[in-house]
C-alpha cells in the first residue's frame, strides 16, 4: 500500500470514482436514493484541484482505493485550524485497515503545517463514520450545520481533534 500526495499524472476520474462508490455505500438510506443513483462518472474530478486544498491517494497493486482532502480550515469561525474536508474508500476496502492509515497520514500532514487543532463535518446519520472518528480520537463538539442534499434536510456535526504536546 501506497499512501501519497496527488501529482499531475495522477488520474482525476479515477480518484472521484471513489467518492461515487462511496457515496453510494456509506450513504445508502441517509441520502436519498435517487441521488445517489445520480451521481455521474467523474462528478468529483473537477474538485480535486481547488487552490489552496491538499490531496492524498491510498493506492493498492496500482488501483487507487482511498482519498482524502484537506487545507486550512474553510470557515471564518475556526481561521486557526485545520479541516480534513473528505476522507473516502472504496467499499471493497473499508473495514480493513486503509482507512485509518490514510486517516493517521492526513493527521499527521495537517500537524506538521503546524495546526493545534483540527476539525471536520460528518452527517448526524452516518454512526459508523462517526464511530471510526472517535476511535481515532476525534470527539463531537456539538457545533453542527444544516444542509440539504438530494433534497433532503440534513445535519452535520462537527468533530474536533486537538494536539496535547503543542
Amino acid at each position: 500500500m501506497e499512501i501519497r500526495y496527488i501529482n499531475d499524472n495522477d488520474e482525476r476520474k479515477a480518484i472521484s470514482r471513489i467518492f461515487e462508490e462511496s457515496w453510494r455505500h456509506a450513504y445508502k438510506g441517509i441520502i436519498p436514493q435517487d441521488y445517489l443513483d445520480g451521481i455521474q462518472e467523474g462528478r468529483w474530478a473537477p474538485l480535486i484541484d481547488i487552490p489552496g486544498w491538499k490531496t492524498m491517494v491510498c493506492i493498492e497493486d496500482g488501483e487507487y482505493i482511498g482519498t482524502s482532502t484537506f487545507s486550512r480550515s474553510r470557515f471564518e469561525k475556526y481561521p486557526d485550524d485545520g479541516e480534513i474536508i473528505s476522507i473516502y474508500l472504496l467499499p471493497a476496502y473499508m473495514h480493513k485497515g486503509y482507512g485509518r492509515r490514510l486517516f493517521e497520514a492526513v493527521v499527521n500532514e495537517l500537524r506538521k503545517e503546524g495546526y493545534r487543532e483540527i476539525f471536520l463535518w460528518v452527517l448526524e446519520e452516518n454512526s459508523a463514520a462517526r464511530k471510526f472518528y472517535e476511535t481515532c480520537g476525534f470527539v463531537c463538539i456539538g457545533d453542527f450545520t444544516d444542509t440539504v442534499i438530494g433534497g433532503r434536510q440534513l445535519r452535520e456535526v462537527r468533530y474536533v481533534h486537538q494536539f496535547k504536546d503543542r
